[in-house]
């Protein structure tokens, strides 16, 4: 692929760019002249850079407006691209919006702005386009001048207009990496992935109680370790709390999937609250553990992170009995009398968390363990499946927000293969420095991450450059969890 070409306007706009280290192209002001500029220029990647003018009244001076969609009379053509170089551009501290950019063939008054603002579009421009090049990379950033309310012909254009120059001056890195990062390459993606039944379950029951009662319906911390379902079900009317004290008394209040202690139960009874359970099965088969364990008097070692919520559960179902075991540096050293036996957080590195439970074992030859491993499968599942793609590509990205354990524990998996990893909560996550020479990405998602993130990464790469996607299934996921009775 060729390389890209910067196209600005204007010789004010060209010298702000100076330093993209790109070849520059003044395509000279209006859309007659941008699409004579076009017919000349050769096929592959371009990023139309300079100033335009908002439309939205959230858009003022000195923002920058990236495309994701750029409006003509000949139609509309998709920037996919675009929340990957907005990402890159808030990284350097700019304020950025994403969306629609209108091309019209004139300089746009006060009176029309209003008029053109209705159709959603978030900036005008001139040129952009006539420059798109539909099944090519392709790029718009406006650093915006004149404004809703503030148009051209007014005092504070100059102003404005140094504004808009300086921010385009500071868009350079992101504009050159979003170069430098075009180009064909090909996408393994990792199966299975993304939600798995227990958060699928939980999701399920907010959204069944939010039907039932009505909003708001509270929940005691996150629901899933995901800032994206957490918006999307605060938007519906969900509350989101950090204790039960919070919640006014008689309301509906659910338990996060990752469970809660006796105590937060019964501090939820006291308060007479209508409590729905949305803990996930398979935790709660470890809290049953750490039950029966302590019953008979033994020492439960609890191989997890104890700062983790699931964590912080499970330790108050015996928190006289249970010693929480976070790497094999505490295996080595913890000290025990009498009966002895072991449980696991169920978000663990499979193979971190064996290494922990084998040094256990060689130190207390009576442990009793588990009939059946703590780490969920779901979460096994995941890191199988990418330790099976690691090796064989340049890049991996997981899918998660960073309080998602599973989703840290899928980057260090890549990383013990050897292959360097990074957690993007989304696609405007993505450095784009880290695509450059990447011809070969893993992509995978931890457990409570939605899959149309995936998707929109999926898009996003493909706004880059032609992209290959082959899927490498490990297994299928079949296992489904009953509601329960209070959302039926």
């Amino acid at each position: 692929m060729r390389p890209a070409v910067l196209c600005a306007p204007l010789r004010i706009e060209r010298a702000a760019l100076r330093g993209a280290g790109l070849p520059a192209v003044r395509t000279g002001m209006g859309p007659r002249r941008a699409a004579a500029t076009a017919a000349r220029l050769p096929a592959g990647p371009r990023i139309v850079a300079g100033i335009g003018g908002g439309l939205a009244p959230q858009v003022r001076p000195g923002d920058v407006v990236v495309a994701d969609e750029v409006r003509g009379p000949d139609g509309a053509v998709a920037v996919p691209s675009a929340p990957l170089l907005a990402g890159a551009l808030r990284r350097l501290g700019l304020t950025v919006h994403v969306g629609p950019v209108l091309g019209v063939d004139h300089v746009v008054g006060e009176r029309e702005r209003a008029e053109l603002a209705a159709s959603g579009a978030l900036a005008v421009d001139m040129e952009s386009h006539r420059l798109a090049a539909p099944g090519q990379p392709f790029a718009v950033a406006r650093s915006i001048v004149d404004t809703v309310g503030a148009p051209l012909l007014r005092p504070g254009t100059v102003s404005h207009g140094l504004a808009g120059l300086r921010s385009l001056r500071a868009a350079v890195p992101a504009l050159t990496a979003w170069a430098a990062a075009t180009g064909p390459r090909e996408l393994l993606m990792a199966s299975p992935r993304s939600f798995c039944a227990g958060v699928e379950r939980a999701i399920d029951i907010v959204d069944r109680a939010l039907a039932k009662h009505g909003a708001p319906v509270y929940v005691r911390r996150q629901i899933v370790h995901n800032t994206h379902v957490v918006r999307q079900l605060q938007e519906r009317g969900a509350v989101f709390v950090d204790e039960v004290e919070e919640v006014p008394e008689g309301a509906t209040l659910v338990f996060a999937a990752h469970g809660v202690t006796p105590a937060v139960r019964r501090d939820a009874a006291d308060r007479g609250l209508s409590v729905i359970d949305a803990t996930c099965p398979l935790v709660t088969k470890v809290h049953n553990e750490v039950r029966r364990y302590s019953a008979r008097g033994d020492t439960v070692f609890l191989i997890g992170h104890a700062s983790h919520e699931e964590v912080e559960g499970t330790v108050g179902e015996a928190p006289g009995s249970v010693v929480v075991v976070e790497d094999v540096a505490a295996a080595r050293s913890v000290q025990a009398t009498g009966g002895v036996a072991y449980t696991m957080q169920t978000t663990l590195a499979l193979d971190e968390a064996e290494e922990i439970a084998s040094v256990l074992r060689s130190r207390f030859p009576g442990l009793s363990a588990p009939r059946k491993d703590d780490i969920c499968y779901a979460t096994t599942n995941r890191q199988q499946a990418l330790r099976a793609i690691a090796r064989s590509v340049d890049l991996v990205l997981v899918v998660g927000s960073a309080n998602s354990s599973n989703s840290r524990r899928l980057v260090e998996v890549a990383e013990r293969e050897g292959t360097a990893a990074v957690l993007v909560d989304g696609s405007s996550d993505i450095d784009l420095r880290r695509l450059a020479g990447a011809g070969r990405i893993g992509l995978t998602a931890g457990a409570s991450a939605p899959p149309h993130l995936v998707d929109e990464v999926v898009a996003g790469l493909g706004g880059l450059g032609p992209v290959t996607v082959a899927e490498s299934r490990l297994t299928e996921e079949e296992i489904t969890f009953t509601l329960p009775r209070e959302v039926l």
